[in-house]
């Protein structure tokens, strides 16, 4: 049997596995929570300050942009401080973090997820990951959420450009909290 050296521990098993501090992964298709296909600087830096009223950032959180190529300088510019995913076409920056979801071990890493975007293409990534106990959260615009994905999410944050008072960005439907 293998033993581990520090004197704080116990024997553990080879190969088991170690859970990591609570971290939380932000997945932004930037176009989607703009509202535009190729949002501007202001509206990526509005869609910044939406999300960011509704959820706060940790010291261990990580976030990772998705747009396409004509968006990439205002995505960086309005978005600073993140990880850029680029791929253009239809579906260029929802296929980018889905790469994220099932290639780069998200379940074991991280304690929740953030999808910035309403798309029904990350439902099946969202129940998967919900299924392994990672906490999922959707940040989405009301009208572009899938019913399915809202399904698979654990919450719902809705952002809107049309806000009636500070603060008022966020609303959390009492079924989903």
């Amino acid at each position: 049997m293998l033993r581990t050296i520090s004197g704080d521990e116990g024997p553990r098993r080879a190969g088991a596995r170690r859970r990591f501090p609570a971290r939380r992964l932000h997945l932004v298709d930037i176009e989607s929570l703009a509202g535009a296909s190729l949002p501007s600087l202001s509206q990526v830096r509005q869609a910044q300050g939406l999300y960011a009223d509704c959820l706060a950032f940790g010291a261990l959180d990580q976030v990772e942009v998705a747009s396409s190529h004509l968006t990439l300088l205002n995505a960086a510019l309005g978005w600073p401080h993140a990880r850029y995913r680029v791929r253009s076409g239809p579906d260029g920056a929802d296929l980018e973090l889905l790469d994220v979801l099932l290639c780069e071990n998200v379940a074991a890493r991280f304690t929740h997820v953030v999808i910035g975007s309403g798309d029904g293409a990350f439902a099946c990534a969202a129940a998967t990951l919900a299924a392994a106990g990672v906490r999922v959260t959707v940040v989405s615009r009301r009208p572009s959420l899938s019913a399915r994905l809202a399904l698979a999410a654990h919450n719902l944050i809705f952002i809107d450009a049309t806000v009636p008072a500070p603060g008022a960005a966020c609303q959390i439907p009492a079924e989903a909290a």
